[in-house]
């Protein structure tokens, strides 16, 4: 095991960055890459007091490989979890673009969210009610919304930029939406149906859908196998039921993919082909 470096060792280290021999810089690289994220903060400010911009690109490079290295890291622990929290999987898949993020600020914003629902919530309601409260306060008195304007927005697909600005695609919508419903004890959860993510209620006496996308539309499975039908689609069980946490994910990793390419960011849609790979996922599969 190599010794940590101090930080004058660092400062040195990351000053050989300037050779002009490319094997060099390729060992410098490396032996930083090795020392893992912790050299974050030290990196950040070598760039900081750095007045040479190709000095200040290598280091750029080096912290987003850190980066992008311990979001993989915490993908693989997060699957390996026996909760795979839906929260914690939203908050690594949003580190990628604002590697910053707090686990505890959208954890906040959810709370928020949730007390304004709780206020009014009575545990006696009807389920169709208990859903209709939610739909009320989420989108009538808060705001949310689809954004059909820029669909295709790499945003929609991260949490902290659809908490903030109220809009958001099919899938993190219906993240927002679970999230409040299971706060509630409401028996809520994704769908993974073709082109759309949905919610359904499900406990042992009823089962409905809500689509967030649409304002929190309630609708039943007749409407569902309509949808399949138009589609040239054959009933799969996988349209009506419940999906895991991790499928949730890897469909916000699908949706990114499809966002990055759409905006010619080749290089950042390469990168979640593998954080997609990292959850054991096909390229291949729905997305919004």
């Amino acid at each position: 095991m190599k010794k940590p470096l101090n930080e004058k060792e660092l400062k040195a280290l990351v000053s050989l960055l300037e050779d002009e021999d490319k094997e060099v810089i390729r060992h410098v690289e490396e032996r930083i890459i090795s020392i893992g994220s912790d050299v974050i903060p030290f990196l950040e400010k070598q760039w900081e007091s750095s007045f040479n911009p190709v000095i200040q690109r290598k280091i750029e490079d080096l912290i987003h490989h850190l980066q992008f290295e311990y979001l993989k890291h915490r993908l693989r622990e997060w699957v390996k979890s026996e909760e795979k929290d839906l929260l914690q999987g939203a908050w690594i898949i949003a580190t990628y673009q604002y590697p910053d993020l707090e686990l505890e600020y959208l954890k906040a914003e959810i709370e928020q969210i949730y007390y304004e629902v709780w206020r009014h919530f009575q545990y006696e309601m009807h389920p169709y009610n208990k859903v209709k409260l939610i739909n009320r306060i989420l989108f009538e008195k808060m705001g949310f919304r689809a954004n059909t304007k820029n669909f295709h927005s790499p945003g929609n697909s991260m949490l902290n930029v659809v908490l903030e600005t109220k809009q958001g695609n099919p899938i993190s919508l219906s993240i927002i939406y679970i999230l409040i419903a299971q706060k509630l004890e409401l028996p809520v959860f994704g769908v993974n149906l073709p082109n759309l993510f949905i919610t359904t209620y499900k406990d042992e006496k009823m089962q409905f859908y809500i689509n967030p996308f649409n304002k929190g539309l309630i609708f039943s499975r007749l409407d569902i196998e309509n949808y399949i039908q138009q589609l040239h689609l054959n009933p799969d069980d996988i349209f009506f039921e419940p999906c895991s946490n991790e499928e949730i994910i890897k469909r916000i990793l699908r949706n990114l993919i499809i966002s990055f390419e759409k905006i010619s960011e080749h290089h950042k849609s390469d990168e979640v082909k593998q954080l997609l790979q990292t959850l054991g996922g096909g390229l291949t599969g729905e997305s919004d």
